[in-house]
């Protein structure tokens, strides 16, 4: 068996790569960056170090490596005699990724059967987009002509992977939690040889129930944190008021959780306090400028914070605690981060109903319109 990756980074070899790799896939990671490649390329093995209350080590080995940006012939046709093609590159980056596996299903054998297709980003419904992408690429017709020659599911992922330490090489040191969901359904009765993943008929509730309680309370304590001072995540969590101020926020998300998508009240509460404690794990050394980072995609229609917020507002309830992290959303200021810096030059030359409009896609008539004009307005008077 052989599985094709896209994105060798640190998600990629410590989460995705080592999943495949322990159900038994040969795997194939593509890449742009070529100091990484060659390195993976040059190495018979990397370790990948889960670190909590349940430590362990784990040897990846047996894979190959190619550069998607030098050799894409090469990674056309891995991808063209692969059984599955997987993506850990972020949602932005798939539009580049698509065109290789379009021009792979043209040139795949019919005889073969369907490359299984998913992207394991931190996105809604990414193996959608990325099918759309492959379509554009080749065009309507061509793509209806190789359509049956792959299936496309999405996935939700979830795996702390921090930053890495300068000398850590190849070796990736990631949280000793995660999961990987697949739809079932694209599937049929050949679901995927990956027995660390599980599969659900319906994946919409597993993608929301991770995206607005893990990625909401990490990069809620992110923000909040930067506002403090504080730099280690696990830091940041254990101020009192900061750790009061995200569980406030995930118990709202919770709350629409339960009602939309009829989740266990008991189970949800416990899987909200899973995740403080995956945030204060001592042993991953994760940032509040890193978990941070990119706060306009953050801040986006239907992502972490204006997501959620949206819907309780839509159901006459005002997503006060939602609205305190967004505040602090507001005022990540890092120069290094071109989005951050992007925000607040919107929030310097925009009203804060065109900043609203911009940057969260929220317009006018929403129930949370003016709650997001309010902050917007606080954060520009503080300037």
């Amino acid at each position: 068996m052989k599985a094709v990756h896209f994105g060798a980074g640190n998600i990629g070899r410590g989460f995705v790569g080592l999943i495949l790799h322990n159900a038994g896939y040969e795997v194939v990671f593509a890449d742009v960056n070529a100091e990484l490649i060659d390195a993976l390329a040059s190495a018979p093995s990397y370790q990948v170090f889960e670190v909590g209350m349940s430590p362990a080590s784990h040897t990846v080995d047996g894979f190959r490596a190619l550069n998607s940006a030098t050799d894409e012939a090469g990674v056309v046709a891995e991808i063209a005699t692969a059984d599955i093609v997987t993506t850990a590159v972020g949602p932005n980056i798939l539009r580049f990724v698509a065109p290789l596996i379009g021009r792979a299903l043209q040139s795949r054998a019919a005889e073969l059967a369907p490359l299984q297709v998913m992207a394991c980003e931190n996105a809604i419904n990414a193996t959608d987009a990325l099918r759309q992408h492959i379509e554009t690429s080749l065009g309507a017709e061509a793509f209806a002509a190789v359509s049956t020659r792959a299936v496309f599911a999405n996935t939700a992922v979830d795996r702390i992977v921090p930053g890495q330490a300068a000398d850590a090489g190849l070796d990736v040191t990631v949280e000793d939690f995660f999961e990987w969901a697949i739809e079932s359904g694209p599937f049929g009765d050949a679901l995927p040889s990956i027995p660390e993943a599980h599969f659900v008929p319906d994946l919409a509730p597993y993608i929301e129930r991770k995206l607005f309680t893990v990625n909401t309370g990490h990069a809620a304590t992110a923000y909040l944190g930067y506002e403090e001072g504080v730099q280690p995540i696990a830091e940041a969590i254990a101020i009192p008021d900061i750790f009061a101020a995200v569980k406030a926020a995930l118990q709202e998300t919770s709350a629409l959780l339960v009602t939309k998508h009829e989740f266990d009240a008991a189970v949800q509460e416990a899987y909200l306090e899973k995740n403080l404690v995956r945030f204060a794990n001592p042993y991953l050394p994760d940032t509040v400028d890193r978990v941070g980072r990119a706060p306009l995609r953050k801040l986006s229609r239907h992502e972490r914070f204006i997501g959620p917020a949206a819907q309780l507002a839509e159901r006459g309830i005002t997503p006060t605690a939602l609205l305190h992290v967004i505040r602090a959303a507001l005022v990540f200021d890092l120069a290094a981060d071109t989005e951050a810096v992007q925000l607040q030059e919107v929030l310097s030359a925009h009203s804060a109903e065109e900043a609203v409009r911009s940057v969260t896609g929220i317009s006018d008539g929403h129930p949370l319109f003016h709650s997001l004009v309010e902050t917007f307005r606080s954060v520009q008077a503080s300037r």
